[in-house]
């Protein structure tokens, strides 16, 4: 299998900000707001190099989006930037009717998503945002893998007309993807195999990685692909490779309601019935604990992946 080296550990926020600020530099329409938390969505390169493109609306989620459905609506580009949990369950109904009904041109861009945010606990972790924002009529939903694609990412959502989820996260992680141009839309093969295919996206395509080489000292080949973005999902990759191994694991730091796993169970049921396993968060809440000790308590990191790789591959 295709080899990939970890560069070093980076926090996908922080590739978040660096794009952010990439993206202020290439079109002066790009703005950037956020609830009081410039500094843990890493914006302070954007606010430093364009302080009148940066506006603080303090801890007031719901009128920071109503502010950037209207700088959008005046031709601007606006990032709003929260933790994942309050900036869409608290503010659920303003991106519903000012950022996907009105279509407007706004970026969401939402840090500390899922459990590995950590010891902060079940407050402020969510594993229901990807299910509450795919569920939104035009919006796109983007859940990149490490800092290099986050950063890619950010800059394709400036370029993208029209309403976008960004999904990241807190803790420092492998960065191991290339730097390259971010493609909204396209499935990314991280490893081609024969026997099993692996579907993960976000924190979880290291994990997945990380098992397949597992796997591969087993004599099992598997396929690995990053989804990248969970909607417009790249259906044409998800059942070419479904059929290419014939069986499927979805790996995912989210609940199962709403989540990847069962937008790809719902593809292949209707075009090309698969096995297929999950490996998430299931439907819990989540609690205290350092980044590897919930991916571990919660059966979502590499071994578990391994585990159900095999358990699905009995099944074809």
């Amino acid at each position: 299998m295709k080899k990939y080296t970890d560069k070093g550990k980076k926090d996908t926020r922080s590739g978040f900000g660096a794009g952010l600020y990439e993206a202020g530099k290439a079109d002066a329409n790009v703005v950037a707001l956020t609830a009081d938390l410039k500094g843990s969505l890493k914006m302070e390169a954007f606010a430093d190099a364009f302080p009148e493109r940066y506006y603080e609306c303090g801890i007031a989620e719901a009128n920071m989006v109503g502010a950037a459905a209207g700088l959008a609506i005046g031709g601007k580009i606006p990032f709003v930037g929260s933790f994942a949990e309050f900036v869409t369950g608290r503010v659920y109904d303003q991106i519903r009717m000012e950022v996907c009904y009105g279509e407007t041109n706004v970026k969401i861009a939402s840090s500390h998503a899922g459990i590995t945010l950590g010891e902060d606990g079940a407050t402020h972790q969510t594993m229901e945002d990807i299910a509450l924002m795919r569920a939104l009529p035009n919006m796109v939903v983007i859940n990149p893998c490490d800092w290099t694609q986050t950063k890619n990412a950010t800059i394709a959502a400036a370029k993208y007309d029209g309403p976008v989820y960004l999904r990241f996260g807190r803790p420092k992680v492998a960065d191991f993807m290339p730097d390259e141009p971010f493609e909204i839309g396209k499935a990314y093969v991280l490893n081609e195999g024969k026997d099993v295919t692996i579907f993960a996206t976000g924190h979880m395509v290291w994990e997945a990685l990380q098992a397949a080489e597992a796997l591969e000292a087993e004599g099992i080949c598997a396929e690995v692909i990053d989804i990248a973005t969970i909607k417009p999902l790249d259906t044409e990759a998800v059942i070419a490779s479904a059929v290419k191994t014939g069986a499927v694991v979805v790996a995912e730091e989210h609940n199962m309601a709403g989540g990847l796993g069962e937008l790809i169970a719902g593809v292949l049921a209707s075009t090309c019935p698969k096995p297929i396993e999950y490996v998430n968060g299931k439907d819990q809440f989540g609690q205290s604990g350092t980044p590897a000790e919930l991916l571990a308590a919660y059966g979502m990191d590499a071994a578990h992946i391994a585990e159900a790789a095999k358990k699905v591959m009995e099944r074809k």
